[in-house]
């Protein structure tokens, strides 16, 4: 693979010291030549997700991601990758880059060594192709406590921080335990539905990698005929989503990164669970059961039950409800924690950089102002119906 830049980043040398060098990449089989290399680094990063794994990142690329658009920047000490992160081109007026994944990736993050995280974090912000007025860097969905926010304090440039999605997280707990956080009654009312998902003699059977692909096929069916009424995100209707994702979660299912769990009733299959692991918390990513049954249990109970004992016995700490605020999740009383979107810009005048964080603020003004303003409207037009 060649190699566009490859330099030590100017920190200074000293007799015996390790040797660091950064590398840039823009070939668009980067992600493949690299993924043995990657996923070793993922093992090493205490705050690499699931979305972070090679067969994720790579298998994203192939179904999205567009020829040239690729940038990979690596950092190693010694020779040994211990910083890695890949981006790509933003289309658009402002151009700039952005990281792999859009609407379908809950955590954005780069990779840092846990044993050298600090220093690869300054020498991955050196190394960060940002230098002329018409850069910038933008990364949506970053928790809190990522590896890129690091990088992010390191940066010399121009720097903004806004909130992004909500996301929700559970301890990882038996069942019991879990109705303890919420009220009396409501821990009750969840009792009865168990035993009711218990005594229906529902069969939960754990998918292995080679019927992945399969089981995907039920659960994007399944998802679409429980939703259709209400609509389903048109990105899950298209071909290319369907090959991405059987694609990477076998590849993380292989690897015991994922669990897809399928339920079976009566010698028919009624749901299918996609459930994500890293060693930090398991993520509900997404699901489909058949509108008929609803009617007999409670989806979101026996969903939830199977995703919670998968956690639990991998022994990790969380179990997260990933991004939104829908109803199902509320039962539980999840502790919230809002990811942060991150923007870098050059040293210097930066006017793309501030036109992007001048778009930023404006949507979530007017998001802001949706929601505190739309439900007062309705109301009053309702007001003035029934007058």
């Amino acid at each position: 693979m060649s190699t566009e830049a490859a330099a030590t980043t100017g920190f200074p040398a000293q007799a015996g010291a390790p040797r660091w060098t950064t590398e840039l990449h823009r070939e668009d089989d980067a992600l493949d030549v690299l993924a043995e290399e990657w996923d070793d680094l993922v093992t090493r990063c205490r705050t690499a997700t699931f979305f972070q794994a090679a067969v994720w990142q790579r298998s994203w690329w192939r179904q999205y991601g567009r020829p040239g658009d690729l940038l990979v920047l690596l950092v190693r000490r010694n020779g040994r990758l211990v910083g890695a992160g890949a981006f790509r081109r933003r289309p658009g007026p402002l151009g700039g880059l952005t990281g792999l994944g859009d609407g379908l990736i809950d955590f954005t993050d780069i990779l840092l060594d846990d044993s050298c995280a600090d220093r690869a974090a300054a020498e991955f912000a050196a190394a960060l192709p940002l230098t002329r007025p018409w850069h910038s860097l933008e990364l949506r969905e970053v928790h809190p406590e990522a590896a890129v926010q690091r990088v992010f304090e390191q940066w010399r440039g121009r720097r903004r921080r806004f909130g992004d999605s909500l996301c929700q997280y559970l301890p990882a707990v038996p069942m019991e335990q879990l109705l303890k956080r919420v009220p009396g009654k409501t821990a009750q009312r969840s009792r009865v539905k168990l035993r009711k998902i218990a005594e229906a003699g529902v069969e939960v059977r754990s998918t292995p990698p080679e019927e992945v692909p399969e089981a995907l096929e039920g659960l994007l069916r399944l998802h679409f005929e429980q939703w259709h009424e209400r609509g389903v995100t048109p990105e899950h209707r298209t071909g290319r989503f369907a090959r991405h994702l059987a694609e990477s979660t076998t590849g993380l299912v292989a690897t015991g990164r994922a669990a897809v769990h399928q339920y079976w009733l009566d010698g028919e299959l009624v749901a299918v669970n996609l459930l994500l692991l890293c060693p930090s918390f398991g993520g509900l990513y997404l699901y489909g059961a058949h509108p008929r049954l609803r009617e007999r249990l409670d989806i979101a109970g026996l969903l939830f039950g199977a995703a919670l004992d998968e956690t639990v016995d991998a022994g990790i700490p969380l179990l997260s409800l990933l991004r939104g605020q829908e109803p199902y999740k509320q039962r539980w009383r999840p502790d919230q924690l809002f990811n942060q979107r991150l923007l870098f810009g050059p040293r210097g005048p930066a006017p793309a950089a501030a036109a992007r964080a001048g778009s930023v603020r404006a949507r979530q003004v007017a998001v802001h102002v949706l929601r505190t303003r739309l439900p007062r409207l309705k109301e009053a037009l309702a007001a003035r119906r029934r007058s």
